[in-house]
């Protein structure tokens, strides 16, 4: 029993799926898979995160904090583009985990992205809600107080929940509608609206970046990390740096663990391996351009952020809109929320483009029902059920949870399927040392073990309520394997029926 939980996926039978009748449309080119990436990571992380991390946790040093979640994400990408381009085919972290881990990690790993992407989508669903919002008061509209944010939030002056009087965040549930149509349509125009929009986000950016450069106040960089450089804790408990009210930690490794999800989009972009026109070429290529593009980005915005607007004054919900809001630049208000409100749709349709693959990659191998995770659309040639799905658990999460809690809830499980990759590829180095890569990480062993610890120490940052929220999660899922997926495993089948085969073949030899 104990051999089959950890039996690896056969390199060669993952090759094999790509010529079923389930494949998914190649249409995606490194243009396009670039623009997936920078569309997923420059909403989130610029538009959305930042408010947050340098308000609650770094201050200015939110620019450290982005350069080390970015040194971490390029060992991480290095892997991701090794591993997307031997095994070009849809699950991202989980189908590299089932060919070398084996079944079980593959399955809590594949039920973890499940959580970092539908967790992610919401946050960035309640950012574009907040972003809504600000650009229609501009002109003198608003949302009613009772539909216009989930009805608790995290406050962080005294470590408790309380309640704000709202019943739900209806802006966010409404888009997240609106782009799981546009989903289930096709992949085709799903990224020819991505790249649209992902060419005005970019303009925006660097429109953000030109003009508050103009009324950057460098006092506001001092201090430059009033809650230190350090904020390391160990499940919870803070053993280096500064800790807030609730117990969590402060400073600039707290501040990279939470904006960690931000880079996410080089993830994304693996998922998408399937449907790309010359995947061992073009995913490595949107892997690493969309990382270093959006790096550069980040950091950019990041120091124009803090020195228009005091670290303590940043509006967490709409940090750069209200930045120009709050320097009296009135006239680039609105340009800049419309703007941000289309990165930010960015981010949230790569998102939920790219959950729905997770969960075929897994209907494939029957840990979950195929029937309806492995549906594919006659016509639009789309996991069409599993996407519906996916829009209704993420409107969910964004109608009825809070940033904060959501910000700080996607990051463990981003930095547990980096771990993971990056333990990966340094094994089928090992157990599949002569098989084809046409992109090879450099530096193995050292970039992948630079990684795993580089992701672990940013795991063990992030409050202890994290390690209890994803112990809930994958508790969720181990009942759902044990109880499901053990016992409709493809591959499970496939050894007993072979078992059975040759247990046949040894009784007519005795015979």
């Amino acid at each position: 029993m104990a051999n089959h939980f950890f039996a690896t996926k056969p390199l060669s039978l993952l090759l094999e799926e790509m010529k079923g009748e389930k494949r998914l449309r190649r249409v995606l080119g490194p243009v396009t898979l670039t623009s997936l990436g920078v569309g997923c990571i420059i909403g989130a992380g610029i538009f959305v995160l930042t408010g947050v991390a340098a308000h609650d946790k770094t201050g200015p040093a939110l620019i450290l904090s982005f350069v080390l979640a970015g040194t971490a994400c390029i060992f991480a990408a290095l892997c991701y583009a090794e591993f997307a381009s031997m095994v070009p085919i849809a699950g991202s972290a989980f189908t590299y985990a089932y060919a070398t881990l084996g079944e079980l990690i593959a399955w809590i790993i594949g039920w973890d992205l499940v959580l970092e992407y539908g967790v992610g989508a919401a946050t960035v669903a309640h950012g574009w809600s907040a972003y809504f919002q600000d650009l229609i008061g501009i002109f003198g509209f608003k949302v009613a107080h009772a539909i216009s944010q989930a009805p608790f939030d995290f406050n962080p002056d005294t470590g408790l929940l309380a309640v704000t009087g709202t019943v739900l965040d209806l802006p966010a549930i409404i888009i997240t509608a609106v782009i799981a149509a546009i989903l289930v349509k096709g992949i085709r125009e799903s990224a020819t609206f991505n790249t649209v929009m992902v060419i005005a986000n970019l303009l925006i950016v660097l429109f953000a970046i030109v003009v508050g450069a103009f009324y950057i106040n460098p006092a506001n960089w001092h201090p430059f990390a009033p809650y230190g450089y350090t904020g390391i804790s160990f499940f919870g408990k803070t053993i280096l740096g500064q800790s807030g009210p609730g117990g969590e930690p402060l400073g600039m490794f707290a501040g990279a663990a939470l904006i960690f999800f931000a880079y996410i989009g080089f993830d994304s972009v693996s998922t998408h391996a399937e449907e790309a026109k010359r995947p061992s070429r073009d995913v490595p290529i949107g892997i690493i351009a969309s990382l270093v593009i959006c790096t550069v980005l980040y950091l950019l915005v990041a120091g124009v952020l803090t020195g228009m607007v005091p670290s303590n004054k940043i509006n967490i919900n709409a940090p750069v809109s209200n930045a120009f809001a709050q320097v009296g630049l009135s006239w680039a208000h609105p340009i800049v929320s419309f703007g941000i409100l289309i990165g930010i749709t960015t981010t949230l349709l790569v998102l939920m483009l790219s959950q729905p693959r997770i969960l075929l990659a897994m209907s494939r191998d029957g840990l979950v029902p195929p029937s309806i995770f492995g549906a594919v659309h006659e016509k639009f040639r789309t996991p069409w059920k599993s996407t519906i799905l996916t829009g209704i658990f993420v409107a969910t999460l964004a109608g009825f949870l809070p940033l904060r809690v959501l910000a700080e809830l996607v990051n463990i499980g981003t930095l547990l399927a980096f771990v993971i990759v990056c333990s990966a590829v340094l094994i089928m180095r090992k157990t599949h040392p002569n098989a084809e890569r046409p992109f090879r990480a450099p530096f193995v062993p050292l970039v992948p073990i630079l990684g795993i610890l580089f992701c672990l120490l940013l795991m063990f940052s992030l409050p202890a309520e994290n390690w209890l929220r994803l112990a809930v999660w994958l508790v969720i899922g181990l009942v759902i394997y044990f109880n499901y997926g053990r016992f409709h495993s493809v591959l499970a089948r496939q050894r007993a029926a072979a078992s059975a085969a040759k247990a046949v073949e040894e009784v007519v030899a005795v015979k």
